[in-house]
């Protein structure tokens, strides 16, 4: 089955079960709203594609790894939304989840898709319960603390954070979590494959950042220029437009060269390069090709 496909049917089978009879109907609909339709799932298909060039012999494994990891990212972007933190109106194009369903479903909502990511995990690797206990372990350290999306939007909170320590946790994280989740779930080691993620993740910040400042609420789908509204920090508004788009490109030339040896080392750089270019909008990948 192809990647997209795969990733739907997991998130379909997550969230059914969290939405069964019994649910309360306003926070099944919001779960389902914050997870449909998705963005480029950028995540999950890394997850995807490591585990592929690792063998991928348990695919059900691999595929509650990768779901799981997205739910993670969902709950971040309903928590993230909120008056709290960012005030967003807008995500994916459309009213935020507490915009469409109060603040109080939308906190819940982004409580229960946490709980669904580990309910994912535990469902679909429970083949291999050496791999699955790893899996828990590394899924849970992207996301909470000290170095987990929890730290890096508690970062936030501070008076002062260093833009890599605050990329790693925000944004990070979770691409480290997908490269690693990946290749545990195809019984490969994980920790060689952490480096990949890392850098993938720091790309996929700076490009974040460069969207911030230079692109249109309609490119993006979601308010431009609330870094600066709020403070935050932005590769983009430090090292210049030149200076990110240089950085962005360097971070993707290290991550293809640090992809471990494996049976599909060379058809994963060429996801990886595919991949990066969804980081960016047209506009912005026509200045890079300039």
């Amino acid at each position: 089955m192809e990647a997209g496909r795969r990733i739907e049917t997991a998130l379909d089978m997550a969230v059914s079960h969290a939405e069964a009879p019994g649910a309360p109907p306003r926070l099944a609909e919001a779960l389902r709203y914050a997870v449909f339709p998705g963005g480029h799932r950028i995540r999950p298909r890394l997850c995807l594609s490591v585990a592929r060039a690792c063998g991928d012999d348990d695919p059900a494994a691999a595929d509650a790894a990768a779901a799981a990891i997205e739910l993670l990212h969902c709950a971040s972007l309903v928590h993230d939304d909120l008056p709290c933190f960012d005030d967003a109106p807008l995500r994916r194009g459309k009213p935020s989840v507490h915009v469409a369903f109060g603040e109080p479903l939308a906190v819940l909502a982004g409580d229960a898709l946490i709980v669904a990511a580990f309910e994912t995990l535990a469902r679909g690797a429970a083949r291999h319960p050496g791999r699955l206990a790893s899996l828990v372990g590394l899924v849970a350290r992207a996301a909470g603390s000290p170095n987990g999306i929890v730290a890096g939007q508690a970062w936030e909170s501070e008076a002062y954070v260093a833009l890599s320590d605050y990329q790693q946790a925000k944004t990070g994280a979770l691409f480290a979590a997908a490269t690693v989740a990946g290749a545990a779930a195809a019984g490969a080691k994980p920790l060689p494959w952490r480096l990949l993620g890392e850098c993938l993740g720091e790309a996929y910040q700076v490009a974040d950042d460069l969207r911030d400042v230079a692109c249109r609420q309609e490119e993006i789908g979601k308010p431009a220029g609330r870094d600066a509204t709020l403070g935050r920090p932005n590769a983009a508004a430090l090292l210049g437009t030149g200076g990110a788009l240089e950085r962005l490109e360097s971070l993707t030339r290290e991550a293809m060269a640090v992809i471990p040896d494996c049976p599909g080392a060379d058809a994963l750089r060429a996801e990886v390069e595919a991949q990066t270019r969804l980081f960016l909008p047209a506009s912005l990948r026509a200045a890079v090709a300039a």
